[in-house]
């Protein structure tokens, strides 16, 4: 929801998993969110990056490994 000056205003933002789709619920407290820097051709990092969030049901099933190499190498952060 936002105000009039058109700032959020929610208490609470549901994050989706990148890997699953699923929504990240508020009590799902093996959930984490990375962000993965992006680098120049040289490995000089370049100021921008990208988020991932992964929901604990992928990191109990032990995929989570397999979801963040596949999802940074889908992204503009695994182009170097």
């Amino acid at each position: 929801m936002e105000d009039a000056a058109g700032r959020n205003v929610d208490l609470y933002i549901p994050r989706k998993c990148s890997w699953t789709k699923r929504l990240i619920h508020a009590k799902d407290h093996a959930s984490v969110q990375i962000n993965v820097g992006e680098v120049d051709d040289s490995g000089i990092y370049t100021g921008r990056f990208s988020t991932f969030a992964l929901c604990g049901y992928i990191r109990h099933k032990g995929e989570a490994d397999e979801a963040l190499l596949t999802l940074v190498e889908e992204s503009d952060a695994g182009r170097a």
